[in-house]
């Protein structure tokens, strides 16, 4: 035995102490199925007493084997398979002795190590905040293998098990004990053993699970009663529409919920367990687990930060431009607990943007996720100001005016003429070239870009963008406080639009120049078929038109600066005509859409003069027109040096901009499409509809030479 140590106390119970060597968390694989079923047959050759699940590291236990999971596959389905029917013959074994099972939960217990505390017949908690509980496995595309779902149906019914595993909630000690899954809890680590012990003295007669008591029905009914059957057949509808159905997980669930609740114990584990590895065989939770686990904590373990700088916690900083960016930028800031100094021209300016942090906090209290001493304390971070004096002793200055490079310009000297001299000087720009930008720097190397995306307050993600002459140390700052803000922060070389927005505005033109060939409903449709949260041509209308008019305008100086050929996308003839027409956005009441003051929008029906009577297309070729454009437009940034890795790409592309997540991202995508399949149906888009289309060099190459992103 390796992972579980077998011991027996004076008291005559068995302690099953979860002990993975050389690892900092215990996991649910090939190694603790074997032991689980080792200890489990010793124990019923013992006379025991009763049995004391716990853990000796900080965690209760992390959960199953990622690895084992991603690299799972048609061929080898069946070895995770047959972990399964060990596991749970082993957890049924040990919840049928009739003798009391106890789970003594000391820190987070979440997917696998919940699923291991269900098959206990009480189980106590350290009651801190470090404790977390749930089975958040449709977060990777797969379900609660171990037994989660048909325990969690039969303890709280379908209704209230529903959000908890097909959404993957995570909750705390309290909410555990307010739905009935945890029933005792104890103020210190030191408190469990004791409380375990104490409550299996008190157990006179024989325990079962609540499912094994004669006359047992789950709570709330199963499907074929009335008050079940009324509501069912509209949930699956509900859980397809956040990712459009193309996340099968939510609906997985669901299914081996509603069929394993209509039969035995037993029986319920097995259908779930077929589901299980269903799912882990398929290719979306491949890419989710490769994406939004592997490469997500390699950014967040700090894989590309520069390793030889020390870390730096910041106290105070600045935000330059009080609009909608600089507001969320400087709440961002101050809900951190980071002293931030919000400068606009005036102090009224910088007042209205405080007033964003104080309508943010006014509906968190109204929610009760906040106290009025926390909201006071956040608020008195933000120091509004018309002085460009009060930014000599912030750590960094963070720049969000207009994007203009003149007046960014002329805000970069004005700053550095009283920042000290070791402070970053961080540009909020999204499509301005930082090295350009850093010109008008008399300290370039303390000049880099740092892009946050609207609004502030919800997205994750932070782009930081290396200029030729940026430091690492100014890196390696931007990545610390990125940490610090709880957002991912992703890093790339400097170019026009960087790497987000250069492929965002990809999206946006090819959804334009779509309508030469499509319906507008159709290709918004498309969108949405795909799993993008917004179609290409309401997400245009939220960001205005004039925006991509002002980067062309941007791109074609650089190009005449450079002696370079300004190539134009076929949707801009469409976009120039709309502003032409005064159809400029959201902001203007009528783009793309129609905005009417009372009603819903809608799609304008002029539109359809942008279409040509004698094209036909096929909806799988407005699907993959979108999709393709921004993955063959992401690997031009790898082939030209503007990613540093695979993982800021995929990342990037699903936090920053739309990308849909099933893919796992837009490098990913290609990945999983096979990279020779991907450059053939790139070929037909080619000859079909223009030559930007035509996949990089790199990517040939690659497909050559057998390799993957």
């Amino acid at each position: 035995m390796t992972t579980i140590q077998y011991q027996k106390d004076e008291n005559n119970i068995v302690h099953f102490i979860l002990d993975k060597p050389d690892s900092s968390a215990n996991l649910m694989d090939l190694a603790f199925a074997k032991d689980l079923a080792s200890v489990t047959a010793q124990l019923l050759q013992d006379n025991f007493d009763g049995v004391i699940v716990r853990s000796t590291k900080s965690t209760f236990f992390a959960g199953g084997d990622i690895n084992m999971l991603a690299q799972t596959n048609e061929e080898n389905a069946g070895e995770l398979y047959q972990m399964l029917v060990s596991l749970k013959a082993s957890m049924r074994q040990l919840e049928t002795t009739e003798k009391p099972v106890v789970a003594c939960i000391n820190g987070a217990a979440l997917g696998g190590g919940f699923e291991m505390t269900l098959a206990c017949h009480h189980r106590i908690a350290v009651n801190h905040k470090k404790v977390k509980l749930g089975l958040p496995e449709v977060t990777l595309g797969l379900l609660p293998g171990g037994g989660g779902i048909t325990r969690m149906v039969r303890l709280l019914g379908l209704k209230t098990a529903m959000p908890l595993l097909t959404q993957g909630k995570i909750f705390n000690v309290d909410k555990g004990q307010q739905l009935g899954l945890i029933h005792q809890t104890v103020n210190d680590e030191s408190e469990l053993i004791n409380s375990a012990i104490t409550w299996i003295k008190s157990q006179t007669e024989a325990v079962y699970q609540p499912w094994d008591v004669k006359g047992y029905k789950i709570p709330g009914g199963t499907p074929k009663d009335v008050n079940v059957s009324q509501t069912l057949p509209l949930s699956p509808a509900m859980l397809n529409a956040p990712s459009k159905g193309t996340l099968p997980a939510p609906v997985t669930i669901l299914a081996a919920m509603v069929e394993g609740s209509q039969v035995d114990f037993d029986s319920a584990a097995n259908i779930e367990s077929g589901y299980f590895v269903e799912l882990a065989k398929g290719k979306i939770s491949s890419n989710i687990i490769n994406t939004f686990w592997t490469q997500l904590n390699e950014i967040k373990s700090g894989k590309n930060r520069p390793s030889d700088i020390e870390q730096q916690s910041f106290k105070k900083v600045a935000v330059i431009g009080a609009g909608m960016m600089g507001a969320g930028i400087a709440y961002a800031c101050a809900i951190k607990g980071i002293e931030v100094v919000l400068k606009d021209v005036s102090v009224e300016n910088a007042e209205n943007g405080k007033d964003y942090s104080r309508k943010l906090l006014k509906k968190q209290l109204e929610r009760g996720r906040t106290s009025q001493d926390k909201v006071d304390q956040t608020l008195a971070l933000i120091i509004p100001s018309d002085d460009v004096n009060d930014l000599k002793d912030c750590e960094m200055v963070i720049e969000a005016v207009f994007e203009s490079s003149n007046l960014k310009a002329e805000v970069t000297q004005e700053c550095e003429a009283v920042m000290g001299e070791d402070a970053i000087f961080a540009s909020n720009t999204s499509t301005l070239p930082i090295s350009e930008l850093a010109k008008a720097s008399k300290r370039p190397k303390n000049f880099i870009g740092l892009h946050f995306f609207s609004p502030v307050d919800k997205m994750q993600l932070i782009e930081i963008i290396c200029g030729e002459k940026s430091c690492p140390r100014a890196l390696a700052l931007c990545y610390d406080i990125s940490l610090q803000l709880g957002k991912t922060p992703i890093v790339v070389n400097d170019s026009r639009g960087f790497y987000t927005s250069r492929v965002f505005t990809t999206y946006v033109k090819e959804g334009a120049s779509l309508l030469k060939d499509a319906a507008a409903a159709s290709i918004e449709n498309a969108a949405y078929l795909n799993g993008y949260p917004v179609g290409p041509l309401a997400v245009t209308d939220e960001v205005t038109l004039t925006l991509f008019e002002k980067i062309n305008a941007e791109a074609k100086a650089d190009c005449e600066k450079q002696g370079t050929a300004y190539i134009t996308h076929p949707g801009d003839e469409i976009l120039y005509d709309m502003i032409a027409n005064k159809r400029t956005g959201k902001s203007a009441g009528q783009g793309f859409y129609q905005y009417p003051i009372d009603n819903k929008k809608s799609l304008w029906d002029g539109l359809k003069q942008y279409k040509s009577s004698d094209t036909s297309i096929s909806l799988n070729d407005i699907k993959d027109r979108l999709l393709f454009i921004m993955a063959i437009e992401t690997v031009r940034c790898v082939e030209e040096g503007v990613l540093r890795s695979t993982g800021d790409a995929n990342i990037g592309a699903t936090y920053g901009i739309g990308y849909p997540q099933w893919t796992g991202g837009t490098l990913q995508f290609i990945n999983q499409y096979g990279l020779n399949e991907f450059i053939a149906r790139s070929k037909e888009l080619t000859k079909r509809y223009g030559e930007r289309f035509i996949v990089p060099a790199l990517l040939i190459n690659m497909a050559n030479e057998n390799k993957l992103f």
